[in-house]
């Protein structure tokens, strides 16, 4: 049930990809270049304003209105005699807020050390910028995320390690990937949601998927593997694409705020 709900918001955000690239399909050969590019970026400029809507939609289901479907793990961990006895907390609440606005500050300082090699690692070690974004910095970035959700599997506790899997691609795709519009737009620079045809195109693959791998609520190695391998071919289409980009976007720019923000997005919602 938690599945559903992020498979139907993914969608969503799948839905709000799609339609700025289609702009520039639709169009004949004699509609301007430019207003094209309007269209799209106004078309996902609100569209963006909808996807936050929606996010915040989505936490007052998940931490109030519906909150026994995302409880229901929880609960039965209630019953497990492995269940470590109630903890204390360890520092306070607003030692806690100080700790995350400090370690934001230095994550983003660095992040925007990162993306700004980026380009030169690709042309030192010889891959593509998309490789290095979409598949080499989410492993590293996220490897914390993605060991936490391979032990919650291997304790046979799939719903918690489908929360951390799809609960990250939903709010990069429908908090993040937004917000970032909507702060490009705030500060002059003009940042759409296409993201060409290769990416959207893995991105819808993707969450088709693995929504039909999870629609019937069962879980087995094969459905594993075909997902790992899933995984694996989108890697190798990253890594021998060598084509410059034709569309191209603020990931693609000179912006280098916009270039961390936007890779992150990147390579959150591949990694999850």
């Amino acid at each position: 049930k938690q599945a559903d709900v992020n498979f139907f918001l993914l969608l969503m955000g799948l839905l709000c990809h799609l339609l700025p690239m289609l702009f520039g399909y639709v169009a004949n050969g004699e509609t301007p270049a430019g207003l094209i590019a309007d269209m799209s970026l106004n078309l996902s400029r609100a569209s963006s304003i909808v996807m936050l809507i929606a996010y915040i939609a989505y936490l007052v289901f998940q931490l109030w209105t519906h909150r026994q479907l995302f409880d229901a793990q929880d609960e039965d961990d209630e019953y497990d005699d492995n269940v470590a006895e109630e903890e204390t907390a360890v520092i306070s609440f607003w030692s806690g807020v100080a700790w995350l606005v400090g370690m934001t500050l230095v994550i983003a300082l660095l992040s925007e050390y990162v993306v700004a090699t980026i380009e030169n690692a690709s042309e030192s070690w010889g891959l593509s910028v998309s490789f290095i974004s979409i598949i080499l910095l989410p492993i590293v970035g996220n490897a914390a995320e993605h060991a936490g959700a391979i032990i919650f599997a291997f304790k046979n506790k799939l719903d918690i390690s489908l929360g951390v899997a799809l609960g990250s691609a939903t709010q990069i795709g429908l908090f993040v990937v937004p917000l970032t519009v909507i702060v490009a737009w705030i500060l002059g620079i003009n940042m759409d949601l296409n993201f060409n045809l290769l990416e959207t195109g893995s991105l819808a693959l993707s969450i088709i998927i693995t929504a039909f791998t999870l629609q019937d609520g069962t879980s087995h190695y094969m459905k594993g593997l075909v997902l790992l391998l899933c995984y694996i071919i989108i890697a190798i289409c990253f890594f021998v694409d060598k084509l410059p980009q034709k569309q191209p976007n603020a990931i693609h720019l000179g912006h280098q705020p916009m270039n961390n923000v936007a890779a992150a997005m990147g390579e959150g919602v591949f990694s999850s």
